[in-house]
């Protein structure tokens, strides 16, 4: 995908993420303090309107992820913020320069960004938290990179979407949730659902 097609990659993303409000903000009252699904809206919805501007062209696919990235950070707040903002700011500035999106790219994205979260937070997977998502995700990318976008994008949203599943069995080490301890079992983690679907919307733009 050129930067243009990519453009309207991360726009459709970012719409259907600011749709998913309500279920995120569902899954957080369970074991947060609710404001998860808020916080993503926030944070997409100034990148769908950054994006839907006739005025904003990135010069390469790098910059596009850089600047969502940029723009979650200031508008969403909290913790959510800074992880997400990290993920696309930490995996745009992996691939800048990069014309292209395709499996490889979108791999390195992955890699960058899981590293930046990780350098963040400290958390890893197992903690309960959006890296159990990002991380299968990332260790997913790395096998079928050489596959066309379509295939790797299906195949690394259902690794995510299983690393999010994951969660439900385990005890928080983070965030609001770590206060609940066992009794955050049974409840999957609502970052890391917001990551598997980040993921899963991409591949629903590309397979549509």
């Amino acid at each position: 995908m050129n930067v243009t097609e990519t453009k309207a990659l991360l726009l459709y993303t970012a719409e259907k993420m600011v749709d998913s409000e309500p279920m995120l903000t569902e899954l957080d009252l369970k074991i947060g303090d609710g404001d998860h699904g808020l916080g993503m809206q926030r944070g997409f919805a100034a990148v769908r309107d950054l994006l839907k501007g006739e005025t904003y062209q990135p010069k390469d696919v790098g910059e596009l992820f850089l600047t969502a990235g940029t723009k979650m950070m200031s508008s969403m707040g909290g913790a959510s913020g800074a992880i997400f903002g990290t993920l696309f700011r930490a995996g745009g500035k992996a691939i800048a320069g990069q014309d292209t999106f395709n499996a490889a790219v979108l791999s390195q994205f992955l890699v960058a960004g899981s590293a930046g979260v990780f350098a963040r937070g400290g958390a890893k997977p197992g903690d309960k938290t959006m890296m159990d998502a990002l991380v299968a995700a990332e260790k997913q990318s790395l096998l079928v990179q050489n596959e066309s976008l379509e295939n790797a994008l299906l195949s690394i949203t259902k690794a995510a979407e299983e690393g999010a599943e994951s969660t439900r069995n385990q005890v928080a080490v983070f965030g609001r949730a770590k206060s609940l301890g066992e009794r955050s079992l049974g409840y999957v983690d609502p970052g890391a659902v917001s990551m598997s679907l980040i993921l899963k919307y991409m591949a629903e733009f590309v397979t549509h």
